[in-house]
């Protein structure tokens, strides 16, 4: 019980990079890893991030639907992880360190790779989203004549 203790405590006041959570939101998003690393193990929507995993295992064993119905909560999940990374990427370092960094003693100082990254966010967000609208659309109306 105590390492649990000294390892919330390690968490409160390390420091948060901004550019490791993006990136972190880019690679490991759909699984929620830019969530555990700002809030810690016990955040509800990294939680959530992490059901949509057991929610395909779910589809993909009992109820054998079109593979791309499988791979739907991923790919949701992934949609919503690049939206919060847009979101957190473009906090100003002032209010990041106000919500994030509070107890660290550092400043944070963003550089040039976070706007690379926040552009690479915005594309595979954007081709995602896009891909899995005329997915949806394309098997939900005309049963997937389309491919």
């Amino acid at each position: 019980m105590a390492f649990l203790n000294d390892w919330q405590l390690f968490m409160a006041v390390a420091h948060k990079n901004k550019t490791l959570t993006v990136f972190l939101a880019l690679v490991l998003g759909w699984l929620g890893a830019h969530r555990f690393y700002l809030k810690g193990s016990a955040d509800r929507l990294g939680l959530l991030h992490v059901c949509s995993l057991f929610v395909t295992g779910i589809l993909y064993g009992a109820v054998k639907p079109h593979p791309f119905y499988i791979v739907l909560p991923l790919l949701v999940s992934l949609i919503a992880a690049c939206i919060e990374a847009l979101v957190l990427g473009l906090i100003p370092d002032e209010k990041w360190d106000a919500a994030y960094n509070a107890g660290s003693g550092k400043a944070s100082r963003s550089n040039w790779v976070l706007p690379l990254l926040l552009v690479l966010v915005m594309t595979v967000g954007a081709i995602v989203l896009i891909g899995t609208i005329a997915r949806l659309f394309d098997l939900v109306y005309t049963g997937g004549a389309y491919g």
